[in-house]
């Protein structure tokens, strides 16, 4: 942990206090920072996987059908994976 001094609008710090409760305060931004870097961190890798999928690569998805029958077949080799680690 590191010590830093932070500069917020007095009524942003007061709802802050009022939800988490001045002696949870840090916490409580900490929190919210991490939150806000993962969702900025998803979103960049989004904009970097921006168009890596494609039809073409993938005929076996042409139809729902055909979607419903991957998605069954990973769904059932994860329940299998399960099941084994918890033998």
């Amino acid at each position: 942990m590191r010590r830093t001094n932070v500069v917020l609008p007095e009524e942003l710090l007061e709802e802050v206090d009022r939800v988490a409760g001045k002696r949870k305060r840090s916490r409580f931004i900490a929190e919210a920072i991490e939150e806000k870097l993962a969702r900025m961190r998803f979103e960049e890798a989004l904009a970097q996987a921006a168009g890596a999928w494609n039809d073409e690569n993938h005929p076996e998805l042409e139809t729902q059908e055909d979607i419903n029958r991957s998605l069954e077949r990973v769904r059932r080799s994860t329940d299998e994976r399960i099941r084994s680690r918890s033998r």
